[in-house]
């Protein structure tokens, strides 16, 4: 299905799948008196919830996004991500603001299998890219999010597109439900910035513990105070160095996993979370675990890997079949950490 935002008339759509349905009850929702929309959070970093969010501040945030994309009227957009949450409503919304025709693909891992022909906009997860690496050729701007892009997806994002003349751009986003989206975006292709850029009328500041807080009163009208731990390099660019609440105290050391992960997907592809778990001795033992079939050939590879410190080398790396994930597909820390942490 194709929505045209410059000529729609809603009372005349025909949605066939379950999803289009799932579009078209947003879109009747979004267009009725109620000044507000119901959004599901995701559940990642604590219980899943229901929060009511202001239409006005989230036409706001679509305007951000358009503004720094330079995204036009006319211009087509693909959305394949769940509706229930911000990432999926933030699509429409943002195809509402600026006129975009928008193409409704089911939130599957292969969202592009039928998209031949080029497009202007699109948000993926990690996990979609994945499966998608032979049609983001297709894509002229497209934002990851969902979860951290890793350094072995980013390999593979080099290879796709090296030869293929695209005028493809790929960023990482920093957001959440609270921030409606994103508030930043990274340059992930066709250049790696290290840093977070920041959009405009946003104030970014650090508490006590260096975590980042954020000021956006377009977007929500309190100070939020976050648990990521990050390193501001100006007004507007920070860089992420993880959640203050993974951190791993190992024997006094401390210890961001999302950094040794990051180190370890350079060399292989599994996914791979790190943990540190209950020990009498150092506190917490720091363990990874990888998805997959257990391999004599992966436990060497990171054995031999060359980590900045002598404790960042787990204590004990274990092979699990899958990791659990949330509904939307980011990894599940604190459910993994109650399987091991006993």
């Amino acid at each position: 299905m194709l929505l045209d935002f410059n000529n729609l008339e809603i009372n005349n759509l025909h949605p066939e799948t379950d999803f289009e349905k799932k579009v078209i009850f947003f879109l009747k929702e979004w267009f009725s008196e109620s000044k507000t929309v119901k959004v599901q959070t995701s559940g990642s970093t604590g219980t899943p919830k229901i929060i009511e969010i202001e239409k006005e501040k989230m036409l706001n945030s679509a305007k951000m996004t358009c503004n720094f994309l330079d995204l036009k009227k006319g211009d087509t957009a693909l959305v394949c991500l769940p509706i229930e949450y911000i990432s999926g409503k933030m699509m429409v919304v943002r195809a509402i603001t600026r006129k975009l025709k928008l193409i409704i693909s089911d939130p599957s891992l292969k969202p592009l299998e039928n998209l031949n022909e080029s497009i202007d906009f699109c948000a993926m997860t990690p996990l979609q890219i994945e499966n998608s690496l032979h049609k983001i050729h297709f894509i002229k701007n497209l934002i990851i999010g969902g979860a951290a892009v890793s350094e072995s997806l980013k390999s593979k994002i080099l290879q796709a597109l090296q030869h293929s003349h695209s005028p493809t751009h790929i960023y990482e986003t920093y957001g959440m439900s609270e921030t409606l989206s994103h508030i930043a975006l990274k340059k992930t292709y066709p250049i790696q910035d290290q840093y977070f850029n920041v959009f405009d009328d946003i104030e970014i500041s650090t508490d006590e513990r260096n975590c980042l807080k954020i000021y956006a009163p377009q977007l929500n009208s309190e100070i939020l105070q976050t648990n990521d731990l990050v390193e501001i390099k100006n007004t507007n660019q920070f860089r992420f160095l993880g959640r203050i609440d993974n951190v791993i105290n190992s024997g006094g050391a401390k210890i961001f996993p999302e950094q040794l992960e990051a180190l370890v997907k350079k060399e292989i592809a599994n996914e791979v979370v790190f943990l540190g778990v209950k020990d009498e001795s150092l506190g917490q033992k720091l363990i990874l675990i990888v998805e997959g079939f257990e391999s004599e050939n992966l436990k060497s590879q990171i054995s031999n890997l060359k980590f900045e410190k002598s404790f960042h080398k787990p204590k004990e790396i274990i092979f699990v079949e899958e990791i659990p994930r949330t509904p939307n597909g980011k990894v599940n820390r604190l459910e993994l950490k109650s399987i091991f942490d006993i």
